[in-house]
């Protein structure tokens, strides 16, 4: 068995109040992707696009609370309760009671420095 990368981790600190104002919990934002953990479909430094009041339904790309940590997986059903798959085989799937954990889901893929590679989900 392939051995886990080790986890790169990038601080989040909340906007300060600047003279246009912070930004609504509602509004789009944008996140580059690290590591391989959602390999092929996602490769790192591509950047994905979260809409935080989208519908999360069996298949969706999400934004979830895990663990006290962000993390970046396909939400897959499971009978009542619901799963965080990678799309690599090396890192674990991760169970979730309900759907308060995720956060947002993803709209959109685009790779910087190509300008026709951008994918749009759920639309």
């Amino acid at each position: 068995m392939a051995a886990t990368p080790p986890r790169r981790t990038i601080p989040i600190a909340p906007a300060a109040e600047g003279e246009h104002g912070a930004c609504s919990g509602a509004e789009s934002f944008a996140l580059m992707v690290l590591g391989d953990s959602m390999a092929p479909e996602f490769a790192e430094g591509d950047v994905i696009v979260i809409e935080p009041e989208g519908l999360a339904t069996d298949g969706s790309f999400v934004l979830a609370q895990h663990g006290g940590e962000w993390i970046f997986r396909q939400l897959v059903a499971a009978g009542d309760a619901w799963r965080l798959r990678p799309l690599n085989p090396a890192y674990p799937t991760l169970d979730l009671p309900d759907l308060a954990a995720v956060r947002g889901v993803v709209i959109q893929r685009t790779t910087p420095g190509r300008r026709k590679s951008t994918t749009r989900y759920g639309q």
